[in-house]
């Protein structure tokens, strides 16, 4: 593959799946998967290029299954992938034309025999794409089964994964946070799960246990777990869906609806609190960032129209837009009227019940959401440079923007980036993965998988 210098698209929004913004889901029907899977039988013509560590062209491997590269003797690979984003029905799926190459890259991983480990690193399936309109439900068990149901396939293929000898790990990611054990569990029988508090999951491995790969939400403010800051408002400590859930449902809402034009009247703020007023400066910093995309995101629902109508998750109401976004108070704080009231006074105590080892300033965790970068620093303040843990590689997801950090002394932060259709944060690359060889010293890399099947060495495009 040409060596290519790839552009990172700094999106002025929230560290959410926002991948929908683009092209990918629009308010178009999602043609079936079976159409998917016949257009891409079709189009498995000779690969374009060669690639070293392919065992054969495109066009065979989508064939026959052939194996990802030559295999080594010993089971000492991990492969990592995440944020799939799979949909309850296909018009609200982010990944329905590279599903049968998704089906096709995990027969491929079957018969690869020197893939120790398939970890599913978040964002598997999709609670959080969805319109305003989409019917309420009160039943998230049956919610996640039903995305089951219409992705049957890939389950097929994942218990087949697990019939090769390959051990399926799966780590909770922020989309699919409200996923109970039970049901994926009952889906495939044989599944490791990664769980460390509700909603989060690390999973350590390696022949030396000095690899972690986890989602990376925990150090989001918009998408780790909130059970603290909408407690009062609920009456419970159930309420786990954080701010970023409620904006992503009003963005899909205006995706879905063909992106139109329409006049918002929100409150504005005209004042700035000083700096080291940290309270109130914070809270301004996230009233900006919520006016900036705001201003941008304009669906036809009306700003007091109650459009979110939540019964689930301990909420058990409806709720306009201005009901959580922030404006000038009666006392003169900065604040949401209801929904993530205060958000900023609720950070440090949301770190400690998500066990977040190295805490993280919200106005820090706050620019992170304009800046991946950050991520890069919480995997090394959280592990790779933290002398209480003895970790050599760290492997997130979440951000849908593949990274390969060498770090040098066998030291290394990967993003194993996604496989959504169209990944508006990074253009020029979806259905990416990480592969890690675990030795005595280990070595890693990314990959993105071919249309045709080619198995491309990304490493040196996204390294930094």
């Amino acid at each position: 593959m040409k060596k290519r210098r790839l552009s990172l698209l700094l999106v002025t929004s929230m560290v959410i799946s926002v991948s929908f913004l683009s092209n990918g889901c629009s308010s178009k029907t999602a043609a079936s998967k079976t159409a998917a899977l016949d257009t891409a039988a079709a189009n498995t013509t000779e690969a374009d290029t060669t690639e070293a560590n392919t065992t054969a062209s495109g066009a065979d491997a989508l064939k026959g299954g052939a194996p990802l590269w030559e295999a080594g003797e010993k089971r000492d690979k991990i492969v990592v992938v995440s944020d799939i984003h799979l949909g309850i029905e296909d018009k609200y799926t982010e990944t329905l034309k590279n599903l049968p190459l998704l089906i096709d890259f995990l027969q491929r991983v079957q018969n690869t025999k020197d893939v120790r480990e398939l970890v599913i690193d978040g964002d598997f399936l999709d609670e959080w794409f969805l319109p305003v309109y989409y019917p309420s439900y009160t039943d998230q068990k049956q919610f996640y089964k039903g995305i089951i149901d219409n992705n049957q396939d890939v389950f097929n293929e994942l218990n087949k994964v697990i019939e090769s000898g390959v051990k399926l790990v799966y780590v909770p990611g922020n989309h699919d946070m409200t996923l109970e054990a039970d049901v994926l569990q009952e889906a495939i029988p044989k599944l490791i799960q990664a769980r460390d508090a509700t909603g989060l999951g690390r999973y350590q491995t390696g022949d030396r246990n000095e690899i972690v790969i986890e989602h990376g939400h925990r150090y989001d403010v918009f998408s780790a777990p909130d059970t603290v800051t909408n407690k009062e408002l609920c009456g419970n400590q159930d309420t786990i869906l954080p701010a970023g859930y409620i904006y992503a449902r009003y963005a899909a809402t205006w995706v879905l609806e063909g992106r139109p034009s329409v006049k918002k009247d929100l409150p504005v703020i005209t004042d700035v609190p000083d700096k080291s007023d940290t309270d109130q400066y914070g809270a301004y910093l996230y009233y900006a960032l919520l006016k900036n995309i705001s201003e941008r995101m304009t669906p036809n629902e009306d700003l007091n129209e109650k459009i979110f109508d939540l019964h689930i998750s301990g909420f058990n109401d409806a709720y306009t837009y201005l009901d959580f976004y922030p404006a000038k108070q009666a006392d003169g704080t900065i604040s949401a009227p209801a929904l993530y009231k205060n958000i900023q006074r609720t950070w440090d105590e949301r770190q400690k019940i998500n066990g977040v080892k190295v805490p993280v300033s919200f106005i820090e965790a706050l620019a992170g959401a304009n800046d991946w970068s950050y991520y890069v620093k919480q995997a090394k303040a959280q592990y790779l440079d933290n002398p209480g843990e003895n970790v050599d590689v760290v492997v997130f997801g979440h951000t849908h923007v593949p990274e390969y950090h060498d770090l040098s002394d066998g030291k290394y932060f990967l993003n194993d980036g996604t496989w959504i259709d169209h990944n508006t944060d990074y253009p020029e690359a979806t259905r990416t993965f990480a592969v890690i060889t675990t030795a005595d010293k280990d070595t890693a890399s990314l990959y993105q998988y071919g249309e045709d099947g080619s198995v491309v060495d990304i490493a040196a495009s996204v390294s930094k």
